[in-house]
This record gives structure tokens, sequence and C-alpha cells, in this order.
């Protein structure tokens, strides 16, 4: 099989932002692409979807999958986001292709068994607990009190980008925050508490090769982290860490994606550096998310999408180097809750000197959800610039120039007959 007559089955979800970016690259590549979508049957005609899966069955998934790949044969499955993680271990497994072990993609997708995996293999990483959510709070705060410590950070095992994760400094903010995580998971579902992890964070992107961690590029986040939501706004790179650190950085990442037992594919890794060395925030075996992979570019201006599908294809891209120019993005934060009415500033956020591209997403008069509930950001700015310095400066400068006005919402309350 030519590299012309190659079929990747992308496995995506209504909500993502990248789908555009791979088939770009796939056309650049003359790679052919099916989308199996995560959709209600009633709306996959609706979306005119190739191939509609429910990644929540991901067994039933597979064998759509396996009966789709008797008629056309895939190269590869290559999940778009972390939804589609499991499933494309489980597919690739069943249709014989390389892959992750399953256990190895469950486990980057659940921060309980990603936790205890890794403090197995000794790699650093908090003290955590899990409890169910139906746990007497009396029992967590006696654990959390005696084991973990203050201050400490509430998780859901399984969403997403900071979702649902607060900091707690003492007995009475990790009932408030305990509850508050109550009303957005099920009630048979479980959460972890982990100590609080001082210091700067950093994003590591990577492709694994045969077990081997190559890095592409480390992200400064510039902007504090402290809680008591973690909303993740600039990423700039290259690193202004020194060197040495850097490198730890890389190791304590290929140390945790080795624990967790990933081979193969993307790595995006958050960590956090301290006097006491770097510690793993999450390891996982996707790429990063959003429009954010537009920041980097590779040899020949290769896009991330590019290398990926590369790799997936069988061809190898250890070799590959990002380009040197310096590059961030920022992820424009939701500053409250209600209706986006409309924006202003685009013009004069695009006319900042580094500036490439101000792209609002959010829809207008559409509900604005911020952490730790919501999921989502008002858009992204991206930039360049010759130094890490000059990047944040730009983005900085853009977003002071949008103005959004976002309506508080009425919530009409019904009196029945007295």
């Amino acid at each position: 099989m030519d590299q012309q007559e190659k079929l990747v089955l992308l496995l995506t979800t209504p909500q993502s932002y990248r789908a555009t970016a791979f088939l770009a690259a796939a056309k650049k590549l003359g790679i052919a692409i099916v989308q199996g979508v995560d959709l209600p049957e009633a709306l996959a005609e609706q979306w005119g979807v190739q191939l509609r899966l429910d990644f929540s069955q991901p067994d039933t998934a597979v064998s759509h999958i396996v009966a789709f790949a008797q008629e056309r044969p895939l190269a590869a499955v290559i999940p778009v986001d972390d939804a589609g993680a499991v499933l494309a271990a489980k597919a690739s497994q069943a249709l014989g292709l390389p892959h992750n072990k399953v256990a190895a993609a469950e486990a980057a997708r659940d921060k309980y068994k990603m936790r205890q995996m890794l403090a197995a293999a000794g790699v650093n990483s908090p003290r955590f607990a899990q409890f169910p959510l139906n746990e007497s709070m009396t029992a967590v705060l006696a654990y959390v009190t005696a084991e973990i410590g203050f201050p400490c950070v509430v998780k859901p095992l399984h969403l997403n980008g900071s979702r649902g994760v607060m900091r707690a400094n003492d007995a009475v903010e990790l009932v408030a925050v305990i509850g508050r995580l109550r009303t957005m998971l099920p009630d048979a579902g479980t959460f972890l508490v982990e100590s609080y992890l001082p210091g700067v964070e950093v994003a590591l992107e990577a492709v694994l090769e045969n077990g081997r961690l190559h890095p592409l590029a480390i992200f400064d986040k510039p902007d504090p982290l402290e809680g008591p939501f973690f909303e993740e706004t600039i990423y700039v790179t290259p690193s202004r860490l020194p060197e040495n650190v850097q490198q730890h950085v890389v190791e304590t990442a290929a140390a945790g994606a080795a624990a967790l037992g990933l081979q193969l594919g993307s790595v995006h890794a958050e960590l956090r550096v301290n006097e006491a060395g770097a510690w793993i925030v999450e390891v996982n075996g996707r790429s990063i998310g959003g429009l954010c992979s537009q920041t980097l570019r590779f040899d020949m201006g290769m896009s991330l999408e590019e290398l990926i599908l590369r790799q997936a294809t069988g061809l190898s891209v250890s070799h590959l180097q990002r380009e040197q120019q310096a590059s961030g993005v920022m992820m424009i934060p939701i500053p409250h809750g209600g209706i986006l009415r409309g924006f202003t500033g685009e013009d004069a956020a695009r006319a900042v000197p580094g500036v490439d591209e101000v792209t609002i997403t959010a829809p207008l008069n559409n509900r604005l959800v911020p952490l730790p509930e919501g999921e989502s950001y008002l858009g992204f700015i991206f930039a360049t610039g010759a130094t890490p310095d000059e990047v944040e400066s730009a983005l900085r400068e853009a977003h002071r120039c949008l103005k959004f006005q976002i309506d508080e919402e009425i919530r009409l309350t019904v009196v029945g007959n007295q």
C-alpha cells in the first residue's frame, strides 16, 4: 500500500476543533481520511457522517470499525482528542495495526489509574486518594487532613481541560468544592484529591516511537495556575527555563509515559517544576488540544497534524525539528457566565505586531460557562516573534484590544396559584 492509497480513520467529536487541520494535512500528504464521529444516530445523516460511532460503547464501535475496514482497509486509527483514545487502541488491536496497549490508553484517560501507575514506578507525582461522590464528608476530611494535607486539589477522574479541577486551602473550602463537584458529576461517580503541587507549569508535546520519547516542544505557561480554578491561558515556546530543567522535564515525562505503558504516537504532558524537581500533573496519549497545534511548525513548514499522519502511516518522524521561531497562543478565557452578544477590537488585535491570527470560536447568542463547570474558551490568539518574551507581550496586548459583551442570563421563575 503506497502513500497515495492509504486510508486513515480519524476518531473525532462534533465539539472538536482539530478535524479541519487533520483533513488539510491529509490532503497535502495524499492520504485519504474517513471520519468516525461520536454522534447519536438521529444526527448522523444531518452531519453527513461516513461512519457514526458511539464512543461510550467501545465494543460495538470496534465491531463497526472492523466491518468498515473489511470493505476499505485502514492504515491507521487516530484519535483527535482524549475521547477517542481508548477506542483507537481497541480498534487498532482488533485490526492488527500498530497501537498503544488498551490498558495504557485507559490509564492515560483515568486520573486515578494514572496516579497509581506513576506512584508504582516511582515517578514524581503528588499524594492522592480516590473517594466515591457519596462518601461521608467526615471521612473525606479525616483522610485528607491526615494523609494528603492542605492545600489540596479536587479532580474528577475523566473530565478534560481543567474542568472540575478546584483547589481547597482548608477543610471549609474542601467541603465547598466537593459540593460543587457533586453538582457536575453523576451520583455514582468518584473523584480524586491530590496534594497541591507548587511551582511553574509547563506543557510538553512529544511523539513516541517504539517506546522512546522524542520531544517536539516545551511550552511555558506564564500566567500563574494557583487556583481556585486552573484555567489555562497562554502557551509560549520555546521554554525560557534553563536547559537542565527542560531536560529534567523531558526525562520525567518519558518516565511517566513508560509507567503508563504508552509506546507509540502523540504525547501531551503537563508538569509542575519546583525546587524538588519536575512533577507530572498528567500524561495524555494524544496531541495538544483545541487550535493550539497552530503554534507548531516543523521542517519545511510541516504542521503537527502532518507529522502525526506521517508517523501513523509508517514514516519516521524522530528526525523532525520544530522551526526555531518563537510562537505562542492565548486561549481567550471566559470572564464570567452569560450570553455572548457581541465583541469588538478584532481588527485592532490582529494589527498588533507579531500577532498572526485572532479566531473567535464562541458562537453569538449562546450561553458561556466559565470554569470549573465549563470546558471552552472565547477563542484563540496566535503570535510569533524573535523571542518568547516578544510573543507573550504580543498576545497580552492583542487580548487587551478585545471587548466582549456578555449579558447576564435572565432566569424566569413561574409561580403557581397560591
